[in-house]
């Protein structure tokens, strides 16, 4: 590439003087920039920087040596190398005073073309190198920025220790992360400082001496750091050593990256997978314990089936509750509604009373299964067996204890049983497990059973009534009393294999053409415009993949669906709020009712008007 040329201001009032420079400096790489005076040689130099001057000294107005001691006199100027050029027959004195304004050559006309050449291109060089210096200056200080803006805004902490391990460099981020100022820190060993515990300064030294040996050159040290405040930090210290030409070492760099979050995270992880762990093996246990007890207690699989169902279904809107406050607790009054929303209870038939609550993971569970036996019994032998009959339950905390009487009326009358059945039993070791009592009553009236826990909250709010209770019995004994229509053809979107084999049987037991199952997402889609369905039950997430986009195309077709999933709402996709939930594990009835209000629900919007 042709180098940029070189300016050169010339000053002469003659323009053939000029002209004659021009001509003799052609080719040379320069530009000649011309001036027939002193004020245009000034304006010239406020916006040029020139390599060289070439003066003349004979000149109306400002003579060249006023120009010259100008020139010096101005910063922008001052170091602009001067050759003064004249035909006037001079003496010593002109000379020196030619050399005190700051010329470094005097020379008469007529001049030598080589010599004014050969001085002529050793300016150009010089201003060449000083143009290139100051380009690489400022590219170097443009680097040195971004460096230092990068350490000084870099979440990692950087600190720079020679080979005494005596601390070099401090940047912002170490301030940030440890507290302490370079100015606090810069000069002392790590050894002398207290943001490095004794092993970490140990095994500090040790690296550096290995460093020092050419036998590691970089390395990652997980250390405890400490803080100007004592807080202690997790961190991983990636070090580099710099070396020199010969290879020894000069510095070493140390950036730190704060792992105390990651590693609570990891620790919480770990807590939370062996917790899960722990309730799912427990769940299984419970769950092959009440096959067990229902199997010994049944007569056969008539009798089997609809009871371990029912208790399964107990148990999990039970986790259902738990799981929507992260098993911190379940309010007593949701679980009482839990327990009806099966649709074993008609409205009116339940008359609840006692202050809003929270309840224990362990103790919420176990009250699930006894609600549960307890309606079933209920509706077996007891109040619920004949019409008019109903259900009293009531509750209050009184000195550290949880009291609850469930007592039938309107049934026949109870009699103690002859023989200790399965739910009996449950019923007393589940309250007994949690440190309280169950204590039944048997008479004319119909039977009461007493309970007792261990209950260390104060209540949440005033006593609830039964009528708090009644639109949520109600909603599904309607729907279950209307004679609403079934769709004739239903889309099963589920990628659990036994799911949608119980969902198919379902459906085929009232009827019901299953189309599917289908266990993906794209497969789904293609289905929705290719297949001739009335309503969907689509899983809540397919193969770890959200179902967002196929509902959306089921609302853009116009067609019902109901969310069947293990999920809470809050999983679901947004958006689809007014989308009935299915929650698994499900029994039948729930789902054709379900499915029975869905289809009606979803007619209507389509109706003409």
């Amino acid at each position: 590439m042709r180098p940029e040329p070189v300016p050169i201001l010339a000053v002469d009032d003659v323009p053939e003087n000029l002209n004659a420079l021009e001509a003799l400096l052609a080719g040379e790489d320069v530009v000649l920039k011309k001036a027939r005076s002193g004020m245009e040689a000034l304006e010239i130099l406020l916006v040029e920087d020139v390599a060289l001057a070439l003066l003349d000294v004979q000149m109306p107005g400002m003579d060249g040596f006023e120009l010259a001691e100008l020139m010096r006199g101005t910063e922008r100027t001052r170091r602009v190398p001067i050759i003064f050029l004249t035909a006037v027959a001079t003496d010593e004195r002109r000379k020196f005073r030619g050399y005190e304004t700051g010329a470094i050559d005097y020379l008469l006309k007529p001049v030598d073309t080589q010599i004014v050449r050969s001085k002529v291109a050793v300016f150009v060089e010089l201003f060449r190198q000083r143009r290139e210096l100051a380009k690489q200056r400022d590219q170097h200080a443009a680097a040195l920025a971004r460096l230092q803006a990068h350490r000084d805004n870099s979440p990692l902490a950087i600190v720079e220790l020679d080979a005494n391990l005596r601390i070099l460099a401090w940047s912002k981020g170490a301030q940030r992360l440890l507290g302490w100022r370079s100015a606090e820190v810069a000069g002392f060993t790590i050894g002398e400082t207290n943001w490095l515990e004794p092993e970490g300064v140990a095994a500090i030294g040790t690296l550096v001496g290995d460093m020092i040996a050419g036998e590691r050159l970089r390395d990652m040290q997980a250390l405890t750091l400490r803080t100007a405040v004592g807080t202690r930090l997790d961190c991983e210290c990636y070090c580099s050593a710099l070396l020199d030409a010969e290879g020894a070492l000069v510095s070493v760099n140390v950036q730190i990256l704060d792992v105390t979050a990651r590693k609570r995270a990891e620790a919480t992880q770990r807590l939370l997978i062996g917790e899960l762990n722990h309730r799912v093996k427990n769940t299984l246990a419970s769950v092959q314990a009440i096959a067990t007890q229902t199997l010994r207690h049944s007569t056969g699989p008539s009798d089997f089936a609809p009871t371990f169902i029912g208790r399964i279904h107990a148990l999990a809107r039970a986790h259902s509750l738990l799981s929507s406050t992260t098993w911190q607790g379940a309010s007593l009054r949701e679980l009482i509604e839990g327990q009806i929303q099966t649709g074993t209870m008609e409205a009116g038939t339940l008359v609840a009373t006692g202050p809003e609550l929270d309840l224990k993971p362990e103790p919420a569970l176990h009250l699930a299964l006894v609600l549960h036996e307890l309606t079933t019994n209920a509706h077996k032998y007891g109040a619920l067996s004949v019409p008019g009959g109903r259900v009293e339950l009531e509750w209050s905390v009184q000195g550290g204890t949880l009291s609850l009487c469930w007592c039938e009326r309107g049934g026949p009358p109870a009699q103690a049983p002859t023989r200790r059945g399965f739910g009996s039993a449950l019923i007393e070791r589940s309250l007994r497990a949690e440190g309280g009592t169950a204590q039944a009553q048997y008479g004319e009236a119909g039977l009461c059973w007493h309970f007792t826990l261990p209950y260390d909250a104060r209540p949440r709010g005033p006593a609830a009534s039964a009528e708090a209770l009644g639109p949520v019995v109600a909603t599904l004994a309607d729907a279950a009393d209307h004679a609403l229509d079934l769709p004739k053809r239903v889309l099963v979107v589920e990628d659990e294999p036994l799911i949608g084999m119980e969902i198919g049987d379902l459906l085929n037991d009232h009827g019901i053409t299953m189309v599917g199952p289908i266990a993906t997402r794209d497969a789904a889609l293609a289905a929705i415009t290719t297949e001739e369905f009335d309503m969907v039950l689509l899983d809540g997430n397919l193969q770890g993949e959200p179902v967002d986009a196929i509902a959306r195309a089921l609302i853009e077709r116009g067609t019902g669906f109901l969310f069947v999933t293990g999920y809470g709402r809050d999983h679901l996709p947004t958006g689809f709020d007014d989308v009935p939930i299915v929650t698994k594990p499900f029994g039948a009835q729930e789902l054709m009712t379900r499915l029975k209000t869905g289809f009606a629900a979803s007619a209507s919007r389509h109706m003409p008007a």
